[in-house]
Formats: structure tokens, C-alpha cells, sequence
């Protein structure tokens, strides 16, 4: 309290805060102690995000990598498979984006757009949350991997091809376009 010049009751709710996210716990004549790593609720977006902040960053960047390739391929199967018109349009949109996208901001936002329009246009609304989740942490390993290629829009193609895969509703392609893109991000974090 005296650090950060706050109330008991401010104190009171950020441990609370920190209780609810798995964080740490509290016990009468223990006191409040941080519970191991493998305790937290990495499915928060907010300990997600802390969490990113502070792991080694290639370590983390493959692990949300992982994490991309064990879901994206098969959400972009799914939305060549039954996407909606609406769903299309906004993944349009942001491959349009991609292919107008003039400077790095410009190519993350849109890149970032293209993905969760992917985890939309698959209309399981269990996969979708996912998309907020690393929303984030994904924002900042597309700006990163912008960055470190020659091209901000190097990976242009391989986007492409997984757009006209949805549009051309064909799901093996699809699958195996977002599992190339993917094998290209790969590559790129890990060099």
C-alpha cells in the first residue's frame, strides 16, 4: 500500500482481481503467495497478455505458433466449408487490406483482420473467442514478423491463396494453404 500509495480497499480488489485469474492465493495465517505457473489461467486475455510480456520471446512466440497451427488450419477448412456471405466480406475486406497495406501498421492490422475473419467465417462460435484471446499476443508476433521480412507483405502469396481456397469453398485446400502460411511464420520466428 505504501509503494504504490493506494487504499486497502484498491489493494483488497487487485488481489481479488489476481485470485480470480489464477494468479496467486490467499490463506488465513499464510498470507497471499503467487501460485506456479502451471496454476494460472493462461485462457485469460489479460494473464495472456501479461504473460507475453514477460516469457522468454521466442519461447512464447513458438508456442503461440503451436497453438496457431493446431487451430487455424482447421478453422480455415471449416470456412471454406460453410462460410457465410457476411463472414466472406469481412474476410474479403481484409485481404483486401493486405493487398493495399503501404507500410508495416497498415499490413499487421489488416494481417491480424484476415486471421480472425478466418476463426469467424468458420461458424463455430466456440472457435471464435479464440481469436480475442490472442488477439493481442498475435498482434505483436505479426508486427514482429513483419519486421524481420525483407517485404512487410512477404507473405502475401500464401495468404492469398488461402483466401481463394475459402472462396472457392474447398476445404482440403484451404487447410493446406493456412498450413503453408503457417510453416512460413514458423520459419520466420525460428530464424
Amino acid at each position: 500500500m505504501e509503494t504504490f500509495g493506494v487504499s486497502r480497499t484498491v489493494l483488497r480488489e487487485a488481489l481479488r482481481t489476481l485470485t480470480s485469474k489464477g494468479l496467486v492465493e490467499s490463506r488465513p495465517r499464510v498470507g497471499t503467495r503467487v501460485r506456479p505457473k502451471g496454476a494460472w489461467n493462461l485462457l485469460d486475455v489479460d494473464v495472456l497478455d501479461w504473460y507475453s510480456r514477460v516469457a522468454p520471446p521466442v519461447d512464447f512466440a513458438l508456442k503461440l505458433q503451436a497453438m496457431r497451427e493446431m487451430i487455424e488450419p482447421y478453422a480455415a477448412g471449416l470456412a471454406a466449408a460453410s462460410r457465410s456471405e457476411a463472414s466472406f466480406a469481412a474476410l474479403d475486406a481484409a485481404h483486401a487490406a493486405m493487398v493495399a497495406a503501404r507500410n508495416v501498421d497498415e499490413w499487421v492490422r489488416a494481417d491480424l483482420a484476415f486471421h480472425l475473419s478466418v476463426l469467424a467465417a468458420c461458424s463455430n462460435e466456440l472457435l471464435i473467442p479464440l481469436g480475442t484471446l490472442i488477439e493481442r499476443t498475435l498482434e505483436a508476433q505479426l508486427r514482429l514478423n513483419a519486421k524481420r521480412a525483407d517485404v512487410f507483405n512477404a507473405s502475401l502469396a500464401e495468404h492469398t491463396a488461402v483466401f481463394e481456397a475459402i472462396r472457392a469453398r474447398d476445404a482440403s485446400r484451404a487447410r493446406a494453404a493456412m498450413a503453408s502460411l503457417l510453416g512460413v511464420t514458423r520459419a520466420r520466428i525460428e530464424a
